[in-house]
C-alpha cells in the first residue's frame, strides 16, 4: 500500500512543488478547519461513493463548504443511485480507513474500479488533501495531481458540482 512516505518521495521525484502541514488527526471536515491549517479555503472535501449495485465506485472531491446532492450527482455521472461506500470497502479499494479519504488513496486502487471526480472550484490553483494519513495535509498544483492520478490509470473527471 502506498502511504504518505511513498507519497512524498513521489511528488519530491516528480519535481511538484508542495508544502505539508501537521496537524492532529482529524475525521471531519469540521475538525480539519479547526486544526489551523493554512489556506482553509482550498481544502478538499472527499466522499467515496458507490452505487446501488456495488459496481461503479468514485472519489469525489468538492469545495469544502459544499453539500454533495447525490441525486444530482447521479445524474451527471449517468449512475445508477449512489450513497457511501462502506468502511470495509474503503479498506478493500483504497487501502483507507475512516477519515482518510483522499485523492491520494486512488493509487492504491490496483484495479482502478474508482473514478475520481473532482469539483471545477479546484480546476486552478493548488488542493489541499491528505497524503493517506489524516495527520496531514499536502497542498499541491491540481494540475500535478490530476496528473499523478491520470499516468497511474485512474479515470479523471472535472465537473461543476
Amino acid at each position: 500500500m502506498i502511504g504518505r512516505k511513498e507519497i512524498t518521495e513521489l511528488l519530491e521525484k516528480r519535481g511538484c512543488e508542495y508544502s505539508i502541514a501537521e496537524h492532529k488527526a482529524v475525521f471531519t471536515i469540521g475538525e480539519m478547519l479547526d486544526a489551523g491549517v493554512p489556506h482553509p479555503e482550498r481544502i478538499a472535501k472527499n466522499l467515496f461513493l458507490r452505487d446501488d449495485k456495488k459496481r461503479a465506485y468514485y472519489l469525489v472531491t468538492l469545495e469544502n463548504s459544499r453539500t454533495a446532492d447525490l441525486k444530482a450527482l447521479r445524474t451527471l455521472l449517468s449512475s445508477r443511485p449512489l450513497s457511501f461506500a462502506s468502511e470495509s470497502d474503503l479498506e478493500a479499494i483504497l487501502g483507507l480507513g475512516k477519515g482518510e479519504v483522499t485523492p491520494f488513496g486512488l493509487l492504491n486502487d490496483k484495479e482502478h474500479r474508482t473514478v475520481f471526480v473532482l469539483d471545477s472550484f479546484f480546476s486552478e490553483g493548488i488542493i489541499g488533501i491528505h497524503p493517506n494519513d489524516n495527520t496531514a495535509t499536502v497542498f499541491l498544483k491540481t494540475s500535478d495531481l490530476l496528473a499523478i492520478l491520470s499516468e497511474s490509470g485512474t479515470e479523471c473527471r472535472t465537473l461543476q458540482l
